[in-house]
């Protein structure tokens, strides 16, 4: 069997924070049909409070929220003792390459432009998963 197509352990949790609710809709939609959790949060405050509380396996975040923006969200979750080590992928429409590179200095496991290949944010989450 071929390593890079085996789905982790089904019924892990993924929180979405993402303020746009028809993409909310459709990654929580993918996810679920992958045999994934999901959890959402439509604001940075929501999204900080929920990874908290949920303690989820991975977080897929976008960085332009209201009320807390999510380098801020990123910088919290790796200062946290509980959370530092949840994968995180920054799915967003910041493309710049200096983005990215804030995006990995911050914390971020993988940087995803917007618009994204679903297949392609699948594989990601099941490579970190794994």
């Amino acid at each position: 069997m071929n390593n890079s197509k085996e789905k982790p352990k089904r019924g892990k949790k993924i929180l979405i924070i993402e303020d746009e609710n028809e993409l909310c809709d459709f990654i929580g939609l993918r996810l679920e049909r992958n045999g994934f959790e999901v959890i959402a949060a439509n604001d940075g405050v929501e999204g900080l409070n929920k990874a908290r509380k949920e303690k989820p396996d991975l977080i897929i975040l976008d960085l332009m929220l209201p009320r807390l923006p999510g380098e801020e969200i990123c910088k919290q979750v790796r200062k946290d003792a509980r959370l530092s080590e949840i994968p995180i992928i920054m799915l967003t429409a910041k493309c710049a390459d200096a983005d990215k590179v804030i995006g990995t200095v911050i914390g971020a496991n993988v940087y995803m432009a917007k618009p994204f290949e679903g297949a392609r944010l699948i594989e990601e989450i099941n490579k970190l998963l794994r």
